[in-house]
């Protein structure tokens, strides 16, 4: 039987990242480039970021209604966000017209579950998006030249010069 997290992850191609780090050191950098190398677009999303910069070479937006507004569809928001912020990302995700939220390890909302469940969203919480991508040996076709490619000097599924399908060593949040 399928789980929501492989449906995610099989259907959905566009990843809007809430609280993509610039920081390469971090797991809301290091997570999102590896979904990036396995060949999902990502949508940076950072509040604090300066207007018209990049992270994983594309534009960063500070919200996701300017994502949304700039034509960016979203399929899935996975969020690198403390707990108690779920919920008002889930309400933006909702608004966004996204089709999925996804929780980093470690971040549990029961709230953003009922918006996400009320909105008819698929919902997963307290898992790595790229821990479970890596172990279902999920890769997508190329997006923006990514399959595959090397990012931050790593190559295949591993990131931050780490071998196999590894995230960095990474679980959860920094």
């Amino acid at each position: 039987m399928t789980t929501t997290a492989e449906r995610i992850l099989r259907e959905f191609d566009t990843i809007a990242v809430v609280g993509l780090s610039r920081d390469p050191a971090k797991e809301a950098h290091s997570v999102p480039a590896g979904m990036r190398a396995a060949g999902f677009r990502i949508i940076p999303v950072n509040p604090v970021a300066e207007p018209g910069s990049t992270l994983l070479g594309e534009t960063v937006f500070r919200s996701l209604g300017e994502a949304a507004e700039a034509g960016r569809p979203i399929d899935v928001v996975n969020v690198f966000r403390p707990s108690p912020e779920a919920a008002s990302v889930t309400r933006e995700a909702v608004a966004a017209g996204a089709r999925a939220v996804w929780l980093q390890e470690g971040i549990f909302s029961a709230e953003a579950r009922a918006l996400a469940e009320e909105a008819g969203l698929l919902y997963v919480e307290d898992e790595c998006i790229g821990v479970v991508r890596a172990g279902l040996g999920i890769v997508k076709d190329a997006v923006d030249g990514a399959k595959g490619d090397a990012v931050d000097g790593a190559k295949g599924d591993a990131v931050d010069g780490a071998k196999g399908d590894a995230v960095d060593g990474a679980r959860g949040i920094a």
